[in-house]
């Protein structure tokens, strides 16, 4: 991980486990949802509204420093083929993509 930031949200005490549930709470309730961070944090188990929030805000903070360039795209190795292309185009992708 190439800075504080995202390591904070990646070497937290969550499991993956807790990681994938809380990636799906997130998708099913959106800022809109009334008691957000209580259902995410229920959907996650074994953490706290205020946990789960402070996760998200982690994430957030993360995506902005790879939006704006401060997180280098990894050099993945292959064994034989190219990917110079489909690596591209999954840059231009992720640079794209905004949190509402």
């Amino acid at each position: 991980m190439a800075s504080n930031s995202m390591s904070a949200y990646g070497s937290g005490s969550w499991t993956v486990k807790q990681s994938k549930a809380f990636e799906s709470a997130l998708a099913t309730y959106d800022q809109d949802s009334p008691d957000r961070w209580y259902n995410v944090a229920r959907a996650v188990g074994g953490t706290t509204p205020d946990e789960a929030k402070r996760q998200y805000e982690l994430l957030v903070r993360d995506i902005e420093s790879i939006e704006n360039g401060h997180v280098a795209f990894p050099n993945y190795k292959t064994n034989g083929g190219s990917t110079k292309g489909r690596l591209r185009d999954e840059e231009k992708r992720m640079r794209s993509m905004k949190l509402q």
